[in-house]
Parts: structure tokens; C-alpha cells; sequence
């Protein structure tokens, strides 16, 4: 059992300097904690301490954009991060728009290589509680199959969710990714873990993104991912990303493609229904 000088009031009151006057647990891992004379601070433990670095670096990473805004980070250990509260409010679409402007002018921050970590963050990441492994390449399809489709469909394979049949189509699409990718574009400044649960809608009318599995990759797939997992007024956000940064003409074909990779990861995780929508969005890409 964890001691009171273990918990996230003693963690909050150690890396913010200032005492915790109240501790909210909320479910899982994560505690909101009001301090003494300042603001409440969202505390979260993880079990790895490449986890806890992975989070904190890419926070510190898309914030230096100055673009989609992220809770402030106040410090973390090897265990536990302290990051700012985020007042939510509810959404509404001229949010999501500025989202979608915003979302474009991260992107364009860039990134050295595809798969370049943020500075300061580990090569052996995390995408949620999965292992995720930050290598650079220099061409996105080569990259994108080696590095966040295969793993996973090997992963797959192993928990019984993905049949060996059904991972060859998948490897398929891996053999005809140069053709399906569309132009080249360079690496983009990505969230990397981009479903609705991670969009935070503040209730000073901007939103805020959370948890990132952060890393240098095809913008497409932040926009694929939003798509998949549903995202409130995502026409509105898709707006302000054109009006900001048109994207290549074919990206509905290829929103499938970008798909793949986290249908994949849930399959390995979570089971058999991803992995059917995994297969749906292989056929979908081997039909172009």
C-alpha cells in the first residue's frame, strides 16, 4: 500500500514547492491536487520511468511550437508527472477551428527524421501503455511499415487477435506503401496519439492536448487518427487545418492507410474487434 509520502499530494507538494491543500482522485493513475497559494496540478504515475520521460519530453516538444496549446509541465520523476489542470468546458466549432489552424502549425514545427523522439525523450517510448520504438528513417513508407505497422501486427499475432491469414494482407499493404502513400511530404511535428480522449476542450475556448505519444511522422495520421476514435466538430477542425495547410489531394483514400497503425495497437492490446477493423482498413487500402 502506498504511504502518505508516497501519494500524489506528497508528489505535488515535492516538485511544485507549495503544499497540497486538497487531493482529488480521479480514476486510474491520475489525481488532481489544489495546492497551497497556487493552481490545481493533474498528477499521473506511470510504471516505467521511459514512460514518465516519454510524456513529459513530448509535452515540453509540441508546446515549443506555439501552436495547440498543452498543460504547462511542473516537473517529474521517475515515476510521476505534475503537468497543469485544465479547466474543460464544452465543445463548440469555432474551437474546433482554431484547433484545426492550430493543429496545421504544429505539424509544420517539423521534426528531424521520421521517428526522431522529442529532445530529451527515450528511443523506447510508449503509444498509451503499448511499447513504442522511436527510430529515425528518411522515406515515410519504409519508415511507417517497419516502425509502427509490423510490430503490431506482430503483436497481434502473438495475443491470437490477428490470424496469420489476416496479417498478410496487412503485410501486403506494407509492400504496396510507396504507391498508396501519396506525395512525399516531410516529417511533421506530431501528437502521435491523437484520439478524442486526448482533446481537451478548455473553457477559456481553446483546446489543449494531452498524452502524447510524440514524434516526427506524417501528418495525416494525427488527422486519421481524430477520424477514427470520433472527435466533436471534426469538420471544423479539417477546416482550419485546410485554411491553414492544405493537404494532398487523395487524403480520404489514404485515411485507412494512416489508420492501420493505431487499429493495430489496439488489436494487440485490447482484442479481436480492433483487429477486425484493422483488416477492414487493409482491404480498404488494397482496393485503391
Amino acid at each position: 500500500m502506498r504511504t502518505n509520502d508516497q501519494g500524489p499530494g506528497a508528489v505535488a507538494a515535492r516538485i511544485t514547492g507549495r503544499a497540497a491543500r486538497e487531493v482529488r482522485l480521479r480514476s486510474g493513475a491520475l489525481a488532481e491536487v489544489v495546492l497551497d497559494g497556487g493552481p490545481a496540478v493533474m498528477v499521473k504515475e506511470h510504471d516505467a520511468p521511459e514512460a514518465v520521460r516519454a510524456e513529459a519530453a513530448g509535452l515540453r516538444w509540441l508546446g515549443e511550437a506555439g501552436a495547440v496549446r498543452v498543460p504547462r509541465v511542473h516537473g517529474h520523476d521517475e515515476r510521476w508527472l505534475v503537468t497543469g489542470l485544465v479547466p474543460v468546458g464544452p465543445p463548440d466549432a469555432g474551437a474546433a477551428f482554431r484547433f484545426g489552424r492550430d493543429l496545421a502549425a504544429l505539424h509544420a514545427a517539423g521534426a528531424p527524421a521520421f521517428g526522431a523522439p522529442p529532445p530529451g525523450g527515450p528511443r523506447e517510448a510508449f503509444i498509451g501503455v503499448a511499447p513504442m520504438r522511436n527510430a529515425a528513417g528518411t522515406e515515410w513508407p519504409a519508415w511507417y511499415a517497419e516502425h509502427r505497422v509490423l510490430p503490431y501486427v506482430r503483436d497481434a499475432v502473438d495475443a491470437g487477435t490477428l490470424s496469420p491469414a489476416e496479417a498478410r494482407l496487412v503485410e501486403e499493404v506494407c509492400v504496396r506503401l510507396p504507391g498508396l502513400a501519396g506525395p512525399a511530404e516531410p516529417p511533421a511535428r506530431l501528437h502521435g496519439d491523437l484520439w478524442n480522449g486526448n482533446v481537451l476542450w478548455g473553457s477559456d475556448g481553446h483546446v489543449r492536448v494531452i498524452d502524447p505519444a510524440a514524434h516526427g511522422g506524417h501528418r495525416e495520421t494525427d488527422l486519421a487518427m481524430l477520424a477514427l476514435f470520433g472527435c466533436p466538430h471534426l469538420d471544423a477542425v479539417l477546416d482550419g487545418y485546410e485554411d491553414t495547410a492544405p493537404l494532398a489531394p487523395g487524403r480520404r483514400d489514404r485515411i485507412p492507410l494512416h489508420q492501420l497503425f493505431p487499429l493495430l495497437v489496439h488489436a494487440a492490446l485490447f482484442g479481436r474487434s480492433y483487429a477486425v477493423q484493422a483488416v477492414a482498413a487493409a482491404r480498404a487500402c488494397l482496393a485503391l
